[in-house]
């Protein structure tokens, strides 16, 4: 859906900017003084300001309606797990290691040592949600878990030479069943 509206929104700014183009090409072989010439470029800058103002603020407002980031404090949108994940070369602790689908969880992520990168795949593979690890910082991933199943965690970021051995399992079970 949001594709179509890009390509409708795209498709209107080309249509504008083409219609911009021909103006301009059949009004260059039209003589005036340079006076007159003048205004009339000013009066057409001053409408296509206030054209292009009224047309992007709203955009702009609602685009960030759409930003996926849950409202801090929104009702319903705590927690239902908060999941300490510390980087250490070479191993991701993770606690717990049991998290509830469907519901929203809060991934608090650090390194220990030095900076390492924490990837959440699913269990076909496939990158979830990311962010880094670093050392006197926590970073929060925010995510509800779609379905059940056993999730990968793993180091996207070089750390030395047992970076490839840094994994570790993330369960996410039915709600009923996690434990806190």
């Amino acid at each position: 859906m949001e594709q179509r509206i890009a390509v409708a929104v795209s498709a209107a700014f080309a249509l504008l900017l083409l219609g911009v183009f021909a103006r301009v090409a059949r009004s260059a072989g039209q003589s005036g003084t340079v006076d007159e010439i003048a205004e009339h470029a000013a009066k057409w800058r001053r409408g296509a300001f206030w054209g292009l103002l009224a047309l992007f603020v709203p955009t702009i407002g609602y685009s960030l309606t759409l930003m996926p980031y849950a409202a801090r404090g929104a009702p319903g949108a705590a927690p239902a797990v908060v999941v300490q994940a510390t980087g250490h070369q070479w191993a991701w602790e993770l606690t717990p290691s049991t998290v509830p689908a469907g519901q929203p969880v809060e991934i608090r992520v650090t390194g220990a040592d030095v900076n390492h990168g924490l990837g959440v795949y699913d269990p076909t593979g496939r990158l979830i949600t990311q962010t880094q690890a670093m050392p006197g910082y926590t970073n929060v991933i925010r995510h509800t878990f779609a379905t059940p199943g056993t999730y990968h965690v793993l180091c996207l970021e070089y750390c030395g030479l047992g970076h490839h051995t840094m994994s570790a399992p993330l369960v996410v079970t039915a709600a009923a069943s996690a434990t806190r």
